[in-house]
C-alpha cells in the first residue's frame, strides 16, 4: 500500500488474495480472526491489520448530503409487517417543500443494515427529486450497531423468510403513501441487489429495478417480473457473476427488459464509496444509468399519463 495518506486507496493497492478474503469476510464466509489469519500469510501480521484497517469504511469521508441538509425531508418511519417481524422501520427522505405527489424509490442496503452509508444514498435519491425510503432488515435485532462487525454478526442472526416478508410490508408501505405518485423503483447493493432481484419477482406494480451485483432471484420466479432492469455487475466477482448467464437467459425467455452494466476494471462493491474497492468512473456511470431508468420509468412515464390542459 502507499503511505502517502492524501492519495484515496483503490484495489490496485492490494494483493488480489487479500481482497478475496477480505469478500469472504464481508459476507460472513469467515471472521475478523479468519481474515487477519489468511492475510497475515500473505503481507505479515502487522501488513494484515493495516489493510483490514484501510478496507474499513470510512463514512463521514465518503458522506455526499449531511444528514441535516435543509434541503430535504427526513424521518424514521415504522410500519407493520404481519408476516414478518411484526415491526418494521426505515429511513424517509424526500425534498423538503415539496408538496406534489413524488415518483418514489425503495433503497435495499448491504448485509450490514441500514448503515450512514446507505442513509447517504437515500438522501441522493430524495436530491434527485424522489420519495426514496430505506428500512432497517436490522430494526428487530434493535437496529444498525453503530459498526460493521456488529451489523454482520446481527444479520446472520435474521430470519431471512421474515426479513424478506419485512421487505415485502416495506415495499406496500411506500405505495400506500398518499404523497407518492403510484410508481415504484427499487434500488439495492449486494445483499440488497438480491434482495431487489427476489421483490421484483414478488411486485408485480415494481415499475423499475436496479440491483447492484446481487444474487439472482429464484429461476422459476423470473417470469412474474414486470420491472424493467438495470443489472449492475461488477468485472470480478465469481460469487455473484456464475449466476448471471442463466438469470439472463431466464429474463430473456420471460420478454423482461433489461440491461446489463458490467464495467472493466471493478470488484464487488465499487459503487460504494466508503471503501478501497470504489471505482470513482464505474460508480459515477451506474449511478446515472440508474437515475436514467429511474428518470424515464418513474417520472416521465407518470407524466405522460397526465392529462395536457386544453
Amino acid at each position: 500500500m502507499d503511505a502517502d495518506p492524501t492519495r484515496r486507496l483503490t484495489t490496485k493497492d492490494f494483493d488480489p488474495d487479500v481482497l478475496g478474503l477480505f469478500d469472504q469476510y464481508v459476507h460472513g464466509q469467515i471472521d475478523r480472526r479468519g481474515f487477519l489469519s489468511g492475510a497475515a500469510r500473505l503481507v505479515g501480521v502487522a501488513g494484515a491489520a493495516a489493510v483490514l484497517a484501510a478496507l474499513t469504511p470510512r463514512f463521514a469521508a465518503a458522506q455526499q448530503v449531511k444528514p441535516g441538509d435543509t434541503r430535504l425531508d427526513a424521518s424514521f418511519v415504522e410500519f407493520d409487517s404481519a408476516k414478518g417481524y411484526g415491526k418494521a422501520r426505515g429511513y424517509l427522505v424526500r425534498p423538503a417543500g415539496d408538496k406534489s405527489q413524488l415518483p418514489t424509490v425503495l433503497v435495499v442496503h448491504e448485509n450490514r443494515g441500514l448503515n450512514p452509508h446507505i442513509e447517504d444514498i437515500t438522501r441522493r435519491l430524495a436530491l434527485a427529486g424522489y420519495m426514496a425510503f430505506a428500512p432497517d432488515a436490522l430494526f428487530p435485532l434493535g437496529g444498525y450497531p453503530g459498526d460493521e462487525d456488529g451489523a454482520r454478526a446481527k444479520f446472520g442472526a435474521l430470519d431471512q423468510a421474515k426479513t424478506q416478508q419485512d421487505f415485502l410490508a416495506a415495499a406496500a408501505c411506500l405505495a400506500a403513501r398518499k404523497d407518492g405518485n403510484g410508481r415504484m423503483g427499487a434500488v439495492g447493493f449486494c445483499w440488497g441487489g438480491g434482495m431487489v432481484n427476489f421483490l421484483a419477482t414478488k411486485l408485480p406494480g415494481l415499475v423499475a429495478a436496479a440491483p447492484f451485483y446481487g444474487m439472482a432471484p429464484d429461476l422459476a420466479d423470473v417470469a412474474n417480473i414486470h420491472a424493467e432492469l438495470l443489472i449492475v455487475l461488477a468485472a470480478s466477482d465469481d460469487r455473484i457473476n456464475a449466476a448471471s448467464p442463466d438469470f439472463q437467459k431466464a429474463l430473456k425467455a420471460a420478454g423482461v427488459k433489461f440491461e446489463v452494466f458490467q464495467p472493466a476494471d471493478t470488484v464487488h462493491g465499487f459503487n460504494n464509496d466508503t471503501t478501497p474497492r470504489y471505482n470513482e468512473a464505474a460508480a459515477k456511470e451506474a449511478w446515472k444509468r440508474t437515475l436514467e431508468l429511474f428518470g424515464r420509468t418513474l417520472v416521465e412515464a407518470d407524466a405522460a399519463t397526465v392529462p395536457k390542459p386544453s
